[in-house]
C-alpha cells in the first residue's frame, strides 16, 4: 500500500472530533505553506511588477477606496 493510501485509510477512521482537529491543522500548514510562498516571491522581486501596476493606477486615478 502506498503512503499516501495508508494516509487516506487512517484518516476514514477517525472520529468527527479528530477529523476535525486534522483539518484544522491541515489548514493552517497550507495557510503557512502560502504565507512563506507569498513572501519568497516578494523577497525575489516577482511579485514588483504589481505593486508598478497598482501605483500607476492610483496616479491615474483608476482606483477607489475600499
Amino acid at each position: 500500500m502506498r503512503n499516501v493510501e495508508h494516509i487516506e485509510q487512517q484518516i476514514r477512521e477517525l472520529s468527527a472530533r479528530e477529523f476535525s482537529e486534522l483539518r484544522a491543522w491541515v489548514l493552517e500548514q497550507d495557510w503557512l505553506s502560502w504565507d512563506a510562498q507569498i513572501e519568497a516571491d516578494a523577497r525575489a522581486g516577482k511579485l514588483d511588477k504589481f505593486i508598478v501596476e497598482a501605483e500607476a493606477d492610483y496616479v491615474a486615478g483608476r482606483t477607489r477606496p475600499l
